[in-house]
């Protein structure tokens, strides 16, 4: 396989196997863009992104511009002199300048089967719209959002207890093995391009912290996706007498209720939803706790039937 030499631009741990797969794959990674260092939620120390850990440790240089836009940064980029910029995840917006630097153009793995799920939560959507499969399609990128030419795709089937952690882990693989692929086919020009239709295209928002909140006045089958889709992070999740308690796994209820949505209607922690649907919360986790399964979190923190879970503000 030809050696290239190339620029790595991701952020997240999404990224990092196809990082590996390109530097154990004899790759030249002239630098590593990634996002600057934030604050993490919890203790809000400063963190640098899972990619920066990973290529400081490889000793790659790792170079962290809030923009892209500045032309000192897009200087420095262009003057890498690279053949090809791979992005995985990367979080911010290329400009046309550096679109066209390297010699073959930029690459970009994204975690759905494009046109459908352009956007940043591709993973999450799929899951809340009940999809029956996702995958990966690795594209030449364009200055619009998702909409290059596809370079190759590989769909993934979306099992009934599929969470978005697990499909993450699934999808990150494959993109690593489709980029390693992508990036030998673009080296030796065996590649073909197919432009996407605009036929199918849906956009994947950014997840919102209100989306957490579980709205009881939903359908049951729609809040057990929205659970599976935030699985094992953020979590969804209620209040119940002011504490935040999160839902991890639940079961659509066999019976169904035309209680008020929100009221627990068994001892085994039914609780009505929209519809006249019901909900069974399977795995639950309360602040500053591990998971546990609802048996064992009922003995320590009983919700007796009869009882009314609020629902979320609207408006």
């Amino acid at each position: 396989m030809k050696r290239v030499r190339l620029v790595f631009m991701g952020t997240p741990a999404f990224a990092l196997p196809a990082l590996d797969a390109l530097v154990a794959g004899g790759h030249s990674v002239a630098a590593v863009y990634t996002q600057p260092p934030r604050a993490a939620a919890r203790g809000r120390k400063v963190r640098a992104t899972p990619v920066a850990v990973r290529a400081e440790t490889a000793g790659i240089e790792v170079r962290t511009p809030p923009s892209l836009r500045p032309a000192d940064v897009q200087a420095a980029f262009a003057a890498l002199d690279a053949d090809l910029a791979v992005t995985v995840a990367y979080g911010l917006i290329l400009p046309p300048a550096v679109l066209t630097a390297p010699r073959l153009g930029c690459i970009n793995a994204h975690a759905s089967l494009l046109p459908r799920w352009r956007g940043a939560a591709p993973i999450q959507r799929a899951i809340m719209a009940g999809d029956a499969e996702t995958g990966v399609s690795i594209m030449r990128m364009d200055e619009g959002l998702d909409t290059g030419p596809i370079l190759a795709a590989e769909a993934v089937p979306i099992g009934p207890e599929a969470t978005g952690g697990a499909l993450h882990d699934t999808l990150a693989a494959l993109s690593a093995r489709l980029i390693v692929d992508a990036v030998a086919g673009l080296a030796a020009g065996t590649l073909t391009e197919t432009s996407q239709p605009e036929d199918g295209a849906t956009y994947a928002a950014k997840l919102e912290k209100h989306e957490a909140a579980i709205d009881w006045r939903a359908p049951a089958a729609r809040i057990e996706r929205t659970v599976r889709a935030l699985s094992p992070a953020p979590g969804a999740w209620f209040t119940h007498e002011g504490e935040r308690i999160k839902v991890l796994a639940a079961a659509e209820a066999v019976a169904s209720s035309d209680a008020p949505p929100g009221t627990v209607i068994d001892a085994a922690l039914g609780i009505a939803c929209g519809g006249g649907s019901a909900l069974r919360p399977l795995r639950l986790q309360r602040a500053g706790r591990a998971p546990m399964a609802r048996d064992a979190f009922l003995r320590g923190r009983p919700i007796a039937a009869g009882t009314r879970l609020p629902c979320p503000a609207t408006g």
